[in-house]
């Protein structure tokens, strides 16, 4: 069994030795991000809604917009900016979808899931050259103008 054991264990390091150097080869450098945020919903005299948000995990900060809003048969979807900081001096812009179930029974309660994509141009700091895209999903009160979100998700250079 022990030998069994020690197979296995050595198999699973051979195959993530393999992947790492794959990964080193191609020059790709990628990162786990993630973390919780708590959004709060500011509308603006012009009729726009700013975002701003304290972060945990890979990110101290954020803040957005909400630049469309359309309504389908579930809720709402919405066309979004974010700004992302970090307390390590990291920056980047991301364009983003959000999708928003209505809760049943909850007037104005929405779960939402919201896919961030990186702008490539607007990395700077310790996130200079990361791109791709991240996911975050929770709950929004657009009654209160408040939330709970958790983002996750790998981004590479």
């Amino acid at each position: 069994m022990l030998n069994n054991h020690i197979l296995g264990l050595t198999v699973s390091t051979a195959i993530l030795t393999a992947s790492l150097s794959t990964a080193t080869a191609a020059g790709n450098s990628c990162m786990p991000i993630g973390g919780l945020g708590m959004p709060n919903f500011v509308p603006q005299p012009d009729g726009t809604t700013t975002i701003v948000a304290p972060l945990t995990g890979s990110a101290a900060t954020a803040s957005g917009k909400i630049t469309a809003q359309r309504e389908t048969k579930t809720g709402l979807e919405m066309d979004m900016e974010h700004y992302f900081m970090t307390e390590k001096g990291g920056f980047m812009h991301t364009k983003d979808l959000a999708v928003l179930s209505g809760v049943t029974g909850k007037k104005n309660r929405y779960m939402i899931e919201i896919t961030y994509h990186i702008q490539e141009a607007s990395t700077s700091g310790v996130l200079k050259g990361f791109k791709g895209s991240f996911k975050s999903y929770g709950l929004v009160d657009l009654a209160n103008l408040q939330g709970l979100i958790r983002y996750s998700g790998e981004i590479c250079k």
